[in-house]
């Protein structure tokens, strides 16, 4: 027999409640509330589940709008509008502590959620992204090392093995190494699908007496912790309380993917829902609270892995692979006969009722009678408005004379170290591990700017990237918060695609330290304005607080998905050099900016100063003028200067291609020092190429664009060579940029 702790203030407390949401719920109820009660208000009370700390700010963001189809937070994903009948749907989110107590498990079963999330709309799944962040992975201390190297190496087995077995292509993402990463490695997974307009579901509850249902895998221990923590809300004083690990099968998901889309395509169903947060929990009352009604559970009825299971415990289990959906009254046999097919579970575990009430039942009591509406995001749940205060940091950081930073003599020397910097150089050690291409439809591979994907009898396609460089946002909140999105944008748009919307998974330390919350606030602000700018909506998203240990605090992470529309992608456009004699063109341009770059960073081991200034008007005018080249087809090549500033990006263009590589010749105007001019990370710039017999036209469109621009040099031989500063073999390039990460991780 499983005794229940006293229900108390004390209790609460130690389930993360604070003293005044105990008295709420004491208010709400009229009564002392049962374990099972207090374990729900837990759940859906932390930060994980309701954003209390957060949904404030994240109301001033552009939640409507372009060609969305549902507002942000309508829905388990966003949904935009692409032509032809068709929608895209959209949504990443983060399973950072998980992935710290067992990053296999963890980073599997972050993709199994995202794409779950992704399924209950309708959509199938056509493309998975990722954004990662470790510790050092090259320090000289071997212990930070080997850990930081343990942790990259099964969060990526894991995002691969899960995504692979799945039958979902891993196409496009990121990973970046910073010390502050080493105790809490961030582990964002992203998911895009495609749906009919007419296909596609809801997660709500409606018609009093439909069925409701419990598919998919039955429900263990997974993930129950006895602390409100909702597995990612792991604070320096709660490291003692890290969830158990929840165990992924991608194989039972590729199932009940199927199983989901038919179910949903035969119309017998009201509404579907993911048991992710807070399983059962999360799903009756949002569901519920959505469609205005209720539900009555018998938990008696719930399959099981382990039968001495508590109602506490089976309402608060995260097991994956499972769904709640209510279907409509006498179509009962048509979702039993269609999850029986596909070898899944398959129970009537309930039914709808009129009344505002979430009632659980189990072993013939009571366990939990709660309104739905009190536990939701938008209904009864707190909400806070944090202090905030400007990081004392910032007064170091910005103390900052370039005149200190000693000039080095061979800038040869510094782009190769640049290119084995493990924030640069490629992954290909990473994406290979991916399957890239099942289902046929990917376009354009990882590794460049973006990646595309193909919509099958279309003439369309879907650009998608993950981004976010931390060490801006961690200089300046609201400048960096921009960039993450303007850079995005960029990158999509170099694939010729125009960017849509947004999603996003902002990563952030303790929501009570007044300087993390100013962080966190200022970068949502700097967010929303280029958002709204760039006419790119935020279709949803995900928040995770607490990213902090005794010894690290993450960097503000606002990482942004972005996915743009390509109407023909016979236009798709790639980053690198492709023709001998081509002209090479560099739009916008450079102020000679290196605070927060990789240059400052990997050289001269400071990070400090300010991120690069950005204006939005430059980056819009920008990006529309690539846009219009692309499509005129007028220019061979267009590729971000990002990370390592313009040395870099050419050395990227040259060697991109592995089949044909190619050298290039530059002569540009340097009004500063030489090391700057190479490796400042100035934003609103890209690279072009374009052939001789299209440069008339090409610059016409630059000289009435209002783009800056300069005539840069030509695609030539087999050497970077850039003014008398830089002249490296191709060869060399090619050698330090696709096998550094490989070396790195075979020296143990």
């Amino acid at each position: 027999m499983i005794t229940e702790p006293v229900v108390d203030l004390k209790l609460a407390k130690e389930l993360g409640l604070t003293e005044e949401e105990f008295q709420k719920i004491l208010d709400t109820l009229g009564r002392m509330p049962s374990y099972t009660e207090l374990g729900i208000f837990s759940v859906m009370w932390s930060e994980h589940c309701s954003y209390k700390n957060s949904i404030l700010q994240l109301k001033t963001l552009p939640r409507s709008g372009g060609k969305l189809l549902v507002s942000a937070g309508e829905e388990n994903a966003g949904l935009v509008d692409i032509g032809d009948g068709l929608a895209v749907a959209f949504k990443i989110e983060s399973h950072n502590h998980p992935s710290a107590v067992e990053p296999y498990q963890g980073a599997a079963t972050g993709v199994g959620g995202i794409l779950r999330d992704i399924f209950t709309m309708g959509a199938r799944p056509i493309a998975s992204l990722n954004s990662l962040r470790f510790g050092k992975i090259d320090d000289d201390e071997e212990s930070i090392t080997n850990r930081s190297k343990f942790l990259f190496k099964n969060v990526v087995k894991g995002v691969g093995d899960y995504g692979n077995c799945f039958g979902v292509p891993t196409v496009s993402g990121e990973v970046y190494f910073e010390e502050c990463y080493h105790d809490n490695p961030l582990v964002n997974a992203m998911a895009v699908g495609i749906v009919k307009h007419n296909e596609t579901a809801s997660a709500t509850a409606e018609g009093v007496g439909n069925p409701v249902f419990i598919v998919g895998s039955s429900t263990g221990k997974d993930g129950i912790h006895g602390a409100t923590f909702a597995s990612e809300e792991i604070s320096e004083e709660s490291e003692a309380k890290r969830p158990s690990v929840q165990v992924g099968d991608p194989f039972t998901e590729k199932l009940l993917l199927e199983a989901s889309l038919e179910v949903i395509r035969s119309g017998a169903i009201v509404g579907i829902q993911d048991m992710g947060a807070a399983g059962i929990t999360c799903s009756s009352s949002e569901m519920s609270a959505k469609g205005k009604c209720g539900m009555e559970i018998n938990l008696d009825l719930v399959p099981l892995r382990d039968e001495n299971m508590s109602a506490y415990e089976i309402m608060l289990s995260e097991s994956q692979e499972r769904m709640l959906l209510v279907a409509h009254k006498g179509k009962e046999q048509v979702v039993k006969d269609i999850f029986t097919k596909w070898d899944l579970n398959v129970v009537e575990v309930g039914k709808v009722i009129a009344e505002d009430r979430i009632k659980i039942s189990y072993k013939g009591k009571l366990e939990a009678d709660i309104p739905a509406d009190i536990l939701v995001l938008g209904g009864g749940a707190p909400v806070y408005k944090r202090e905030t205060k400007e990081p004392e940091y910032l007064k170091q950081t910005r103390v900052f004379n370039t005149d200190e930073i000693k000039e080095p003599k061979d800038l040869n020397e510094v782009l190769i170290k640049l290119l084995e910097s493990p924030n640069i150089t490629n992954k290909r050690w990473v994406y290979e591990q991916y399957d890239t291409q099942v289902r046929t439809n990917t376009a354009l591979m990882p590794g460049g700017d973006a990646s595309v994907i193909r919509i099958k009898k279309t003439k369309k396609g879907l650009a998608m990237k993950t981004d976010c460089n931390s060490k801006y946002t961690y200089l300046n909140p609201y400048v960096g918060g921009m960039i993450a999105v303007c850079e995005s944008a960029r990158n999509v748009v170099c694939t010729g695609a125009k960017p849509l919307a947004i999603t996003n998974c902002l990563n952030f330390g303790n929501p009570y330290n007044p300087e993390m919350y100013y962080q966190f606030v200022e970068c949502v602000r700097g967010m929303g304005d280029a958002c709204r700018y760039l006419d790119t909506p935020v279709t949803g998203g995900n928040v995770s607080f607490y990213n902090l240990s005794r010894d690290y605090a993450v960097f503000p992470t606002p990482t942004i998905g972005m996915v743009g529309l390509l109407e023909d992608i016979d236009k798709m456009m790639t980053s690198y050099f492709k023709n001998e004699g081509d002209t090479i063109i560099i739009l916008g341009k450079d102020k000679y900016e290196i605070g927060g770059s990789e240059y400052l960073s990997r050289i001269h081991k400071q990070i400090k100063g300010n991120a690069p200034g950005l204006s939005l008007e430059d980056e819009k005018k920008l990006c529309d003028t690539v846009l219009d080249l692309i499509d005129k087809g007028l220019i061979n090549s267009a590729h971000d200067i990002a990370d390592g500033g313009l040395a870099v990006a050419l050395a990227e263009a040259c060697v991109m291609n592995r089949e044909k590589q190619t050298g290039c010749e530059i002569s540009i105007k340097v009004n500063g020092r030489n090391d700057f001019a190479m490796f400042s990370e100035s934003q609103s710039r890209i690279i072009i190429s374009c052939g001789k017999k299209s440069e008339k036209k090409v610059l016409e469109v630059l000289n009435k664009s209002g783009v800056d621009f300069e005539i840069a040099g030509v695609v030539k031989g087999n050497k970077l060579k850039i003014n008398d500063f830089i002249d490296t073999d191709v060869s060399r390039i090619n050698g330090s940029y696709f096998n550094t990460i490989q070396k790195i991780m075979e020296n143990n």
